[in-house]
């Protein structure tokens, strides 16, 4: 069995180091929009898009002599990478599955984003497709594979290619497993070094717990468990809202794309990371214990981009509640359930336990002693009391006790237990068989 993990690191370059880790990802990027270009092209012409395609391509691009800083200040096997990424991205927008787990808000159409092609005609922008790149994002980064052949770590350092020698890195964990490749990225202004690792495993994992937990995920609780516990959120965005709204206000009053204004933007950008680590610091946390606790946690397998939806309506069909809803929505993406799903999902997998996702549907208005289903049995936003047989419980409580019942009826009917993969399954009329 193997098992794929990455580490990242701070990488600490030095000045002249850092002037050709942007060469790099600038190259890297700019050859992703001049492909992106050609593709669009291509989609006009209805023309096969495909990786070997457009690698062949990049040739054409280095013997321009427009063009020639590819030549001097790119690498060959990163520029190959993101022209395979790019493939993979409009095999993505060519997947109809894809296309059939988005959903776009028609309640507010907005206005078409059209690109022009060479012969003058322009062609519509459509969702998911891929986009073009811009510095002015703040993320950049280049791919290397077969790391043996270009790289090498020693201690807390990183050799890398193209003249930039031996980079210091905060080497804050020992690297386990085979080194397969290896990304350096810029994000808000600081370099990072992301390493993937296979590590092949003679046995499957066996969990060390035989217990099943069932969460409920929450804005005021983060999670609350059939055993009764609670874990709060850290509302990383929410701490540092009003600052960032005074960096926002400052960036409107300076003129676009001058260097105030890119000074500004850059503040907003290192802002935004800074509330994005402590949130996934604080996500890695609390899913590692989770995962090192339980064998078997079951969860809703909940719709976060349906959930997060904006309420404003349109001109002639206004919302209600907007400005709640806007709250309701910042609090909702402030706490990353989708996030901290995918971490239980692997970290279960790396264990040697199973994650299982159950249908969200009545799991907050159902009795757990007696099954009863009624709007009225939740009373308030805390309260949970059965007007039925009359049970009394915290509401977040009672929701994560039938997550769980679902969990197991899912495993019991379905025999998942025997799949040693996380599960996704409906559960109505699961249930009532199952109890």
């Amino acid at each position: 069995m193997k098992i794929n993990k990455a580490y990242k690191y701070r990488l600490e370059p030095n000045a002249e180091q850092e002037v050709i880790l942007n060469n790099l990802v600038g190259c890297a990027r700019f050859v992703w929009n001049q492909m992106l270009a050609i593709s669009f092209e291509m989609f006009a012409k209805n023309e096969h898009i495909n990786a070997t395609n457009l690698v062949n391509k990049i040739m054409d691009l280095k013997n321009n002599p427009d063009f020639a800083f590819l030549k001097t200040h790119a690498n060959a096997v990163a520029l190959q990478q993101k022209v395979r990424d790019l493939a993979s991205a409009w095999s993505r927008f060519f997947d109809p599955k894809a296309h059939a787990r988005f959903k776009e808000n028609k309640r507010k159409p907005r206005k078409p984003k059209l690109f022009k092609l060479n012969d003058g005609t322009e062609i519509e922008l459509r969702p998911l497709m891929p986009r073009f790149k811009h510095k002015s994002d703040g993320r950049d980064s280049i791919r290397l594979v077969q790391f043996d052949k270009y790289c090498r770590i020693d201690g807390n350092r990183v050799k890398l290619p193209n003249g930039v020698g031996f980079v210091k890195f905060r080497k804050s964990r020992e690297i386990v497993g085979t080194i397969k490749n290896i990304t350096i990225s810029k994000k808000s202004g600081r370099w990072y070094v992301s390493i993937g690792v296979e590590k092949e495993l003679t046995e499957s994992p066996k969990h060390p717990s035989t217990s099943a937990l069932g969460i409920d995920l929450g804005i005021s609780k983060l999670i609350s468990t059939s055993n009764g516990e609670y874990i709060k959120p850290k509302n990383s965005f929410k701490a540092k809202q009003i600052k960032l709204a005074k960096l926002q206000r400052d960036l409107a009053r300076k003129v676009k794309f001058s260097q105030n204004w890119k000074k500004q933007n850059r503040k907003i950008q290192k802002l935004h990371q800074h509330i994005a680590n402590i949130r996934h610091d604080y996500l890695h946390k609390v899913t590692t214990t989770l995962s090192k606790s339980h064998a078997m946690i079951v969860v809703e397998d909940l719709k976060v981009a349906n959930m997060s939806k904006s309420a404003s309506g349109t001109l002639d069909n206004k919302g209600r509640n907007v400005k709640a809803k806007s709250g309701l929505n910042k609090s909702i993406l402030d706490q990353g359930w989708g996030m901290m799903v995918d971490m239980l999902e692997y970290k279960q997998k790396w264990q040697g336990g199973i994650l299982v996702r159950v249908d969200p549907k009545s799991t907050s208005q159902a009795c757990f002693e007696c099954q009863h289903i009624a709007k009225e049995n939740r009373q308030t936003q805390a309260k949970f009391e059965c007007v039925k047989c009359g049970y009394k419980a915290n509401a977040d409580f009672n929701a994560a006790r039938n997550i769980l019942a679902a969990g197991h009826a899912v495993l019991s009917v379905k025999g998942g237990c025997s799949k040693g993969r996380p599960l996704t399954q409906k559960t109505s009329g699961i249930r009532e068989d199952a109890t």
